[in-house]
């Protein structure tokens, strides 16, 4: 009689194997050709690495320190470590498992089932060696999918971990830039104070002299208190950058310090880069992370539906059996078997098509997650592109009014000197003037952010 039964088993299980939609591809979305803000500027487009604060030592070595022993960094190789574990262990379920073994047992008669009668020595020592092997052949590619899954998973922890080292490069130039333009700011704050001062001292002379009403005292008093006031806020300031640093970098206040306190190097002064969409694709690390999950989301997929059909197991064994030790080894004690094994669901209820509808519901996620992902890139990435040349400019109209207006604050103290305009004109100089320099500062630093923000946009340095 033929063996109907498995092979009903088998057309059942094949017939159940329906096609199995997959995650839409990468590929389906669509980019835009070019950046509206960054077409025109790729003739004078600079290096990547010039939108960060190279020339800065401080940068360099605080970059240096995080890339080292950070622990966000840390842990993101942690996770690296273990899909590769994870992807290991996938390879090694595609080949046969090996086992050896080795028994001896001993096995005593008992008198009270013969009546208490003596009974001859039925105790029997028993010795065994055998190895054991066992393959789930991977017929419909169950197996080969979880490899794929988890060498794609193993990818995107890798891309995880560059996102890590993008992020904490571009929060240490941002730090960075922070300090050097609170120390710019501070030290024109202080002159400002000196020039306060300085004209408190006028005054006095001159209301001493008669010259001025006193009144005039006690405003350049006020303006010399409201200059010194404004340097106060610069030690809270200087300490949230300190902070962040040290919260970045994994080192000890002081060392941050003693390495900030180091002379600045030479600002970034890239204005734009040559960039087109899809380059965001190879080197921003979040896309290919989102990109590798979705890979992974689609080989579950496959790894699902795979459960639907059969599994063929193949299996033997190879040992040594005696009852005495010292004939253990020879050939009469040599013992096998070998066996092969078809399984497969018959009726579930539903039990494999719920899992594959869950894994096509977690690669539908895993696709909007980086088609979500992509277009955050390509928004950024504009954003910042467009906003370098308006900073800049903004910055250069800024430093040309300062140099305006400390014009017209010298040539204020000097008709002041001369008695040819009264001290309030010279108040209303030294005000604007002191608004005008800080300004110009902040505005460089924001330049200088928005080069950070479009490195960090464009992915860093492609890999």
């Amino acid at each position: 009689m033929k063996p109907v039964l498995p092979l009903a088993v088998l057309a059942l299980a094949l017939t159940g194997c329906a096609s199995v939609d997959r995650a839409p591809p990468a590929t389906a979305v669509t980019l835009p050709p070019a950046f509206i803000l960054g077409e025109g500027e790729r003739a004078a487009a600079a290096d990547l690495a010039a939108l960060l604060p190279q020339g800065d030592a401080a940068f360099a070595e605080l970059n240096r320190r995080a890339l080292e022993s950070a622990p966000t960094l840390g842990a993101a190789l942690a996770r690296i470590d273990a899909a590769r574990a994870g992807l290991r262990g996938a390879g090694a379920s595609l080949a046969p498992s090996i086992d050896a073994a080795g028994s001896v047992s001993r096995n005593e008669g008992n008198a009270a089932q013969f009546g208490g009668a003596p009974i001859p020595d039925t105790g029997q020592t028993r010795y065994s060696l055998g190895l054991s092997a066992s393959w789930d052949v991977d017929l419909f590619g169950r197996l080969r999918a979880s490899r794929d899954a988890a060498a794609a998973r193993l990818d995107a922890a890798s891309a995880d971990a560059d996102a890590v080292r993008l992020s904490l490069s571009s929060d240490i130039a941002v730090a960075v830039i922070d300090w050097r333009t609170l120390a710019a700011r501070e030290a024109v704050a202080r002159q400002d104070a000196a020039s306060a001062a300085e004209l408190v001292d006028l005054t006095g002379v001159r209301a001493r002299a008669g010259l001025v009403p006193g009144f005039d005292l006690v405003r350049a008093q006020s303006l010399a208190a409201d200059a010194a006031a404004r340097i106060e806020p610069f030690a809270a300031q200087r300490a949230e950058v300190i902070g962040r640093l040290v919260r970045l970098t994994a080192l000890a206040p002081a060392e941050v310090v003693t390495l900030l306190d180091g002379s600045p190097g030479a600002p970034a002064t890239a204005r734009s880069l040559s960039v087109v969409p899809s380059a965001l694709l190879r080197s921003r690390p979040d896309v290919v992370a989102a990109e590798r999950r979705l890979a992974a989301a689609d080989a579950e997929i496959a790894a699902a539906a795979a459960d639907r059909f059969p599994r063929l197991s193949i299996s033997g064994t190879l040992g040594l059996f005696s009852l005495g030790f010292s004939s253990l080894f020879e050939e009469e004690a040599l013992i096998g078997s070998l066996g092969a094994g078809l399984a497969g669901p018959l009726l579930d209820f539903g039990r494999v098509g719920a899992r594959i509808d869950a894994r096509q519901a977690d690669a539908r996620a895993a696709f909007e997650t980086y088609r979500g992902t992509v277009f955050q890139a390509l928004g950024e990435t504009e954003a910042a592109m467009g906003s370098i040349a308006a900073l800049d400019a903004r910055a250069a109209t800024l430093e040309r009014q300062a140099t305006i207006d400390a014009d017209a604050a010298g040539l204020a103290r000097q008709r002041y000197r001369l008695g040819l305009d009264p001290l309030l004109t010279v108040l209303d100089a030294e005000r604007t003037l002191n608004a005008s320099r800080s300004n110009a500062l902040a505005a460089r630093g924001d330049a200088a952010r928005a080069r950070v923000a479009l490195y960090r946009a464009v992915g860093g340095p492609s890999r």
